[in-house]
C-alpha cells in the first residue's frame, strides 16, 4: 500500500479533512503515494499557526535563523538520494536533474540564506530648515528591512524542491513565517522539506504545508486574512487572479509567471553554441520551464543552418524512462498536459508552420511522452509563436536586420528571459539593453544565482534570488532622529 501523507500544521502532522488524492508517476502512470486534501478551514489553521509563530520567530537573532537554515541544508544533502528518488517519481525528472537541479539546488538555496546580511542601511544626515514642526536641525536616518509577516508560498510543479526552497529560505531568513501550498501534481517532496526544517530546529508554526487538488485550497491560502504576502510561481492566468484577490486587502505579492523566451541569433553567432543552448528547451524538464528559449529568432544568413542542426539534435535526443541514465527527455507531468502540447504542435501545422522534427508520441507503452518538436517557417502572428506551450517545442522565425530582430523579440506579452547570440560582444550587449525582459543571457543559457530574477510585462511582479529575495520578503522602514 502506498503512503498516505498528512498535512503539516503548527509543527504537527494532521489528518486532512478532504481525504486523499493519488499522486501519479508521469513515467509509469503508477501511484507514487496519496497526498492530503486540506479543507479551507485547515488552511486557515495553518495561517493562524504561522501568525502565532511570527512574533517569536521575527525576534529571533538572524544568526540563529541562519543556523537553522544551514542545518536544513545539511539534512537535505544527507538525504539527497531518497529525496531525489521521490522528486523523480512525482515530476518525471531525469536522475541527473532530480539530484542536481532539484534537491541539490534546494540545499544550495538553504545554505545561501544561512548567510547573515545587514538589514540596516544608514542614510546621509540631512539639514532640515525651520518650519511648522520646529527649528532648523540636522536629522539622521536609517533604512531598516522588517519581515512582511505571514507569507503564502504557492509553488510550481516543474521543480518541487528548488522552487519551494527559493521561497521558503529567504522568507524565513528575513523573519517571516510561511504557509506552503505545493502544486497538486508533486506535493510529497515539499512535505519532506518541512521534515528537514523541523529536524533542523525550525519552531512549530514557522513552516506549514497544506496541499490539495481542489482550487478551494489555493484560494483559501491567498484570501486568508492572516496572510500578509503571497509568493506565487505559475501561469499568468492564475497569477492575474491571485493579484486581484491580493489587491482587495493590499497583500504584498511576488509573482514569477509565464515566459516565451526569445533566442535572438545573429549571422555572426556561434551557431553550434546557439543550437546547444536552444536545445535545453527539449532536454531540461522536457520543456516545462518558463525560462526556456522557445522562440528562435534567427537572422536569414544562419536561419537554415539553425533549423537543420536543431532538427538533427532533436532527433538524436533519447526520450524515455527518466531513471535510465541514457535518457535525456523524460515525460510531461500529466496526460492532460501531454494532450495540450500535442494540440499546440498540430495547431502550428494548421497555421502554416513546417514540422521539421518530433511532436509525436514515442513507441512507449506507458508514460506521458512527446518527442521534442521543431516548428520552422513560423510567422509572428501564429499562436504557437505567441502563447506559452510549456513543453519540448521550439518555433523558428527569420529576421533580416537588427531592428527587426529586436522588434520580433519584444513582440510578446511575456518578458521573463531572452537570449542573444553574437560574436560581436558590443552588439550583443547593445541589443540586450533593448530587450524587454527581466534577464538576458548573452551567448549563454546559464544563470547567475545572485542576479535579480523576475519578469517584465505579464511575466511577473517583483524580483527574487540572492539578496533581491531578502528585499522581496521584507518591508522597508525608515527611522529618523535629531542629530
Amino acid at each position: 500500500m502506498t503512503t498516505r501523507q498528512r498535512l503539516f500544521i503548527g509543527g504537527a502532522w494532521a489528518e486532512p479533512d478532504g481525504g486523499y488524492y493519488e499522486v501519479v508517476d508521469p513515467a509509469t502512470e503508477e501511484a507514487v503515494g496519496w497526498a492530503p486534501e486540506a479543507s479551507p478551514e485547515q488552511v486557515h489553521a495553518a495561517a493562524a499557526a504561522a501568525r502565532t509563530a511570527l512574533g517569536p520567530w521575527s525576534r529571533t537573532a538572524p544568526e540563529e535563523r541562519a543556523a537553522i537554515l544551514a542545518r536544513a541544508a545539511d539534512v537535505v544533502r544527507r538525504n539527497l538520494v531518497p529525496y531525489a528518488g521521490l522528486a523523480q517519481a512525482e515530476s518525471g525528472a531525469t536522475t541527473r536533474t532530480a539530484r542536481g537541479m532539484q534537491v541539490g539546488v534546494a540545499a544550495a538555496r538553504f545554505q545561501r540564506y544561512a548567510r547573515v546580511e545587514p538589514v540596516e542601511q544608514p542614510l546621509p544626515p540631512q539639514i532640515s530648515e525651520a518650519g511648522p514642526f520646529g527649528g532648523a536641525a540636522v536629522l539622521g536616518a536609517l533604512a531598516v528591512r522588517q519581515p512582511v509577516g505571514v507569507v503564502t508560498c504557492i509553488t510550481s510543479y516543474n521543480n518541487p524542491w528548488a522552487n519551494a526552497a527559493g521561497k521558503v529560505a529567504p522568507a524565513l531568513a528575513m523573519g517571516n513565517t510561511v504557509v506552503v501550498k505545493p502544486a497538486p501534481q508533486d506535493p510529497l517532496s515539499v512535505y519532506r522539506m518541512a521534515e528537514a526544517l523541523q529536524e533542523a530546529g525550525a519552531p512549530p508554526g514557522v513552516v506549514n504545508v497544506v496541499s490539495g487538488a481542489r482550487p478551494e485550497v489555493g484560494e483559501a491560502a491567498v484570501d486568508c486574512p492572516e496572510v500578509d504576502m503571497v509568493s506565487f510561481t505559475g501561469s499568468t492566468a492564475v497569477g492575474q487572479r491571485i493579484a486581484e484577490v491580493c489587491g482587495r486587502s493590499m497583500k504584498r505579492q511576488l509573482m514569477e509567471l509565464g515566459g516565451k523566451g526569445a533566442a535572438l541569433v545573429f549571422d555572426d553567432a556561434d551557431v553550434a553554441a546557439a543550437v546547444a543552448g536552444t536545445a535545453t528547451t527539449f532536454s531540461f524538464y522536457s520543456g516545462q520551464i518558463c525560462t526556456a528559449p522557445t522562440r528562435v529568432i534567427a537572422q536569414r544568413e544562419v536561419y537554415d543552418r539553425m533549423v537543420t542542426e536543431l532538427a538533427e539534435l532533436a532527433r538524436r535526443l533519447t526520450v524515455g524512462d527518466p531513471r535510465d541514465p541514457g535518457t535525456v527527455v523524460g515525460p510531461l507531468i500529466s496526460a492532460a498536459h501531454r494532450d495540450r502540447v500535442e494540440a499546440y504542435v498540430e495547431l502550428g501545422r494548421k497555421e502554416g508552420a513546417r514540422l521539421v522534427a518530433g511532436g509525436r508520441r514515442p513507441p512507449l507503452e506507458r508514460g506521458f511522452y512527446v518527442a521534442p518538436a521543431l516548428l520552422a517557417d513560423c510567422t509572428p502572428d501564429m499562436r504557437v509563436v505567441r502563447e506559452e506551450i510549456f513543453g519540448p517545442v521550439v518555433v523558428v522565425v527569420p529576421f533580416d536586420d537588427e531592428e527587426e530582430g529586436i522588434a520580433l523579440a519584444n513582440d510578446t506579452d511575456y518578458g521573463l528571459i531572452d537570449y542573444v547570440w553574437s560574436r560581436d560582444v558590443a552588439r550583443a550587449f547593445r541589443v540586450a539593453r533593448r530587450l524587454r525582459a527581466g534577464q538576458v543571457g548573452v551567448n549563454t543559457v546559464g544563470r547567475n544565482m545572485e542576479a535579480p530574477f523576475g519578469g517584465f510585462k505579464k511575466s511577473g511582479v517583483g524580483r527574487d534570488v540572492g539578496s533581491y529575495a531578502l528585499h522581496a520578503y521584507g518591508e522597508l522602514q525608515a527611522i529618523v532622529w535629531p542629530g
